[in-house]
């Protein structure tokens, strides 16, 4: 049998160990070495391709953005770019010109101004816009009359020749700084156009209001606006029509308890676009305010008048909300 053995003895311990067994051992160990030299190889190989790779993909990038910054630069209009620059810089001058009316100066056109208003009605505001613009007419032909007359030793134009110069060039080119920088405001002009396609001698439709018909206890009136002490706040009181409304507000008055608001004003938005009111609010469709007032005060009725309309530009022409008093 070709097989031995090798001892090993220390404080009386033996080990035997066969070779076949020493020989697995060391080719196993061989394996492993092998195989982690050939990873090792793998490894780097594939590190050197993809840093190759990678050096080559920058290069390329690099080169494809200079290529465009260079067509991007050839391609740009220099002439226009130089020319609205030049533009702005004239302009900021101009501009900064403009605003360097001594404040004397300033006070003394906003009192001409406030003297020329005080000769109109204040309440319109086509008088006063008027007004305004025959000032600005009027004083241009005066500094140009004094720019004129500088070589004339005879002059009686009370406007220095420096102060004339700069109220020519902001009456002709600046004129909304200069009405901002004397602190006038002029409302903008809202001018409300109401069209009728109606043909003329055409009957007038009655309006129909939505739901079931009206108790006669609700005195509903179309187109009409109450105040009043809020009940029921509309903006979380919905009501599927003007009738329910008007109940829910006859109910709340039979069930109120001594001491406290009984309902005696309904309000109604039957628009299904909404209700307009100058409030922050947005009123939409179905609200239903239960209010109380000793004596009724109309808010609105059927239309929104002309000025008012001029003051709240997003009025309607009539008035959508309905609604109505069911007494004490």
């Amino acid at each position: 049998m070709a097989r031995g053995a090798v001892e090993w003895g220390r404080g009386g311990v033996k080990c035997c160990c066969s070779f076949r067994r020493i020989t697995v051992v060391v080719c196993c160990v061989n394996l492993i070495a092998a195989l982690l030299v050939l990873r090792s190889f793998y490894t780097s190989f594939f590190d050197v391709s993809s840093s190759r790779l990678t050096g080559v993909s920058l290069a390329d990038q690099a080169k494809k953005m200079e290529d465009s910054i260079r067509i991007r630069r050839a391609a740009e209009p220099l002439a226009l770019v130089k020319a609205v620059k030049k533009l702005r810089k004239e302009l900021s001058r101009e501009e900064k010109r403009a605003l360097k009316l001594p404040e004397l100066v300033k006070q003394k056109l906003a009192n001409e101004v406030l003297q020329r208003l005080q000769g109109v009605n204040n309440s319109n505001l086509t008088e006063q816009q008027d007004a305004v613009s025959l000032w600005r007419v009027e004083k241009l032909e005066e500094v140009k009359k004094a720019i004129s007359s500088k070589s004339n030793s005879n002059s009686s134009s009370s406007i220095p020749y420096q102060e004339a110069k700069m109220l020519k060039r902001i009456l002709e080119t600046n004129w909304p700084k200069l009405i901002e920088g004397i602190g006038l405001w002029m409302p903008a002009n809202v001018i409300n156009t109401e069209h009728d396609d109606k043909p003329e001698n055409e009957p007038e439709i009655e309006e129909i209001i939505p739901g079931r018909p009206m108790p006669p206890e609700c005195h509903a009136e179309l187109h009409t606006d109450y105040d009043g002490a809020a009940v029921r706040w509309g903006l979380t009181h919905h009501k599927e029509s003007a009738a329910d409304c008007c109940q829910a507000c006859l109910d709340q008055a039979k069930r109120a308890k001594p001491g406290e608001m009984k309902c005696n004003i309904w309000v109604y938005c039957p628009s299904e676009f909404g209700c307009y009111s100058p409030d922050i609010y947005e009123h939409k469709h179905q609200e239903c305010w239960l209010k109380q007032a000793e004596k009724p005060r109309l808010n609105f009725k059927e239309k929104y008048s002309e000025s008012y309309r001029n003051n709240h530009p997003t009025a309607p022409v009539v008035v959508p909300w309905m609604s109505g008093f069911v007494g004490a």
